[in-house]
């Protein structure tokens, strides 16, 4: 598996772990991140949306798909910025920003891994 595939990779499992847990308790991981309990069915749908996202990540990883890598890093990165937009203009709690570095951090290991030349090649 090249080092972009195992970037994308690890982030899939990251995905479908959180999407999990959003679905199962996902007021346990709003109450870490001090966001208000919810008894709404909207979180469990980001929860479905981030587990089956997870899936595709899985999926690409598993066959190589260097141009989805390369799509997944524009969509990373631009999560910090709608995230902090939600902190600044909407009064989102700034904890929301630990999942945006999450993201950030996964996009530049996969730019980075895109651009380091495999062995062998």
């Amino acid at each position: 598996m090249s080092p972009a595939a195992r970037s994308v990779q690890v982030f899939g499992v990251y995905l479908a772990a959180l999407g999990m847990l959003l679905m199962v308790a996902p007021n346990l991981l709003l109450s870490v991140f001090g966001i208000a309990p919810t008894a709404e069915v909207w979180i469990r749908v980001v929860g479905m949306l981030a587990l089956l996202l997870g899936f595709y990540y899985l999926r690409a990883a598993g066959r190589e798909l260097t141009e989805f890598f390369a799509w997944t890093v524009l969509a990373r990165a631009s999560v910090p910025l709608f995230f902090a937009a939600f902190v600044w203009l909407d009064g989102a709690p700034p904890m929301l920003l630990l999942f945006a570095a999450v993201d950030a951090a996964g996009a530049a290991w996969t730019w980075a891994a895109l651009r380091t030349p495999r062995a062998g090649a």
